[in-house]
């Protein structure tokens, strides 16, 4: 009669089991790898509290003062300028382009106004698509208004310290005056949606042919790789394009979201993004041994993209070698031309670095699976 519990048999199992993991290899390096990410990227990547931010200055009277005051942004860590701009043209170009996050603009006769005691104003534009990234930065405007300019004015302009600012700071937030935070979330939740559903997808295609054994039939029928990898990604950007109208519609009608651009212009980049998403599906499909490393490769690539792309956490706010891991990642350049259009109504002109990059993904990762699919079986 066997014992309910043979330690001996247990030990065996074990040993089986371990033997398996050092095996598959795919496996047990996301086993560990997986967690490494997450470390890493909440670590050291991710931060609510982002700081010199990209600001151009727009100064239309050039003086001490108007330099002291752009010292004091300097000296905050909030702003960094980066331009200097010679129109309003320009500020509003930049600020539509996403290429600064903050415009400041000095009127004429500032000094003048300044020394005579009239409070002069000073407008302060923020890109505020998405209101964590600008909030800090717009709070540190107060403490500026307080301290910055009151030493150069005193004994100058000022007998005594001034017991009120001797300026105003006219904060208009841009594309999201009233900070709804629905307006930044809900356009990106569509590229969330489509990167984690059909890179999934996709990732199975192949790998469901082989461990079904219907593998050999595929590879009996007289078809090219790109024939196999067009039929395999084009069903999927049906189904794709139709979850992208179903979120587009619940944006517009549940969240009252704007759309200020052009949808036909948001639906033509947003076929683009998803060839993206199914080239890297195709090309899981052809690395992967079975389904469950697909999966396991699916979330290896989806959990970078939906903490380095912007959509959680301020993009700004990260590190450098974060911001340049997340420029390869086709969901961040997909964000910005959804809010873009969305809030801003950006055209062609303004989205067509952001395309150009999502164009370049498709054609590296269309070459990998190109590369990795085989005709035979090994």
């Amino acid at each position: 009669m066997r014992r309910p519990l043979s330690l001996l048999r247990l030990g065996a199992m074990l040993m089986k089991e371990f033997n398996h993991m050092r095996r598959d290899r795919t496996t047990l390096g996301m086993m560990v790898g997986i967690p490494l990410i997450q470390l890493v990227l909440f670590g050291f990547a991710i931060n609510t509290d982002p700081k010199a931010l990209p600001t151009v200055i727009y100064s239309a009277d050039s003086s001490a003062y108007t330099r002291s005051f752009t010292a004091a942004l300097v000296n905050t860590g909030y702003f960094d300028v980066v331009a200097e701009a010679r129109s309003e043209d320009t500020v509003d170009d930049m600020l539509a382009r996403g290429q600064v996050q903050f415009a400041v603009t000095i009127p004429q006769n500032f000094s003048r106004d300044l020394v005579r005691g009239q409070r002069p104003q000073i407008l302060v534009e923020a890109d505020a698509t998405d209101p964590v990234a600008t909030g800090s930065a717009i709070s540190a405007l107060e403490q500026i208004k307080l301290r910055a300019l009151s030493r150069d004015l005193l004994g100058v302009a000022l007998p005594t310290p001034p017991s009120q600012p001797a300026f105003n700071v006219v904060v208009h937030r841009r594309y999201n005056p009233e900070n709804i935070t629905q307006y930044n979330i809900v356009p990106g939740l569509m590229g969330v949606v489509l990167t984690m559903t059909l890179v999934m997808i996709t990732g199975l295609a192949v790998t469901r042919e082989r461990e079904r054994g219907t593998m050999e039939n595929l590879l009996a029928m007289p078809v090219r790789p790109m024939e196999v990898m067009l039929g395999k990604i084009l069903p999927y950007v049906i189904v794709g394009y139709v979850q992208a109208v179903i979120i587009l519609i619940a944006a517009a009608v549940l969240f009252g979201v704007p759309v200020e651009g052009s949808v036909g212009l948001l639906s033509a980049s947003t076929i683009l993004f998803m060839v993206a998403n199914l080239a890297v599906g195709f090309t899981f499909s052809t690395i992967a041994q079975n389904q469950l490393q697909a999966v396991q490769m699916t979330f290896f690539f989806f959990l970078p993209s939906l903490l380095l792309s912007g959509f959680m956490f301020p993009f700004r706010g990260m590190p450098l070698w974060a911001q340049t891991i997340g420029e390869a990642l086709p969901l961040t350049h997909f964000l910005r031309i959804a809010r873009g259009i969305l809030l801003k109504g950006n055209g062609f002109t303004e989205i067509f670095p952001d395309l150009l990059a999502i164009l370049a993904f498709v054609i590296v990762a269309s070459g990998i699976a190109m590369a990795r699919y085989r005709q035979t079986l090994d």
